[in-house]
């Protein structure tokens, strides 16, 4: 009983180490010579010992919300690409359900990147 569970301890035990190893080295070897702008957080592009409650600009948000709509489309896009050799060896009522699905698909990102666009959405200035 217990053989059948000793490849899994070697796989977490070298898991751990390819992990930890590495980190202790760096740690052990590395200099360490921390001053407050090191150890001060940094966030956003901006001066970090200025008003916590200071106005951030709405364009930030938009660009950002802008990568994470096309980081997603990718991630939707993938399994599509990865199933395509099966639309392509399918009957011909699939092949044209795949291709039309995705190119819906693409047609309203496209709509709506081209309305951010004209909404000057996509101007840093």
């Amino acid at each position: 009983m217990l053989d059948n569970y000793f490849p899994i301890l070697v796989f977490v035990l070298v898991a751990l180490a390819f992990g930890c190893v590495p980190i202790i080295i760096g740690r052990l070897v590395g200099p360490h010579r921390p001053d407050p702008d090191k150890l001060s957080p940094y966030e956003c592009g901006f001066n970090a010992f200025e008003d916590a409650r200071m106005k951030f600009d709405v364009r930030y948000y938009l660009i950002a919300i802008a990568f994470i709509i096309f980081d997603l489309e990718v991630a939707y896009m993938f399994p599509w690409a990865a199933i395509f050799k099966e639309f392509v060896e399918a009957d011909v009522a699939v092949k044209f359900f795949g291709f039309i699905e995705m190119f819906i698909f693409m047609g309203i990102l496209v709509v709506g990147f081209i309305w951010a666009w004209a909404k000057g959405a996509l101007d840093w200035e």
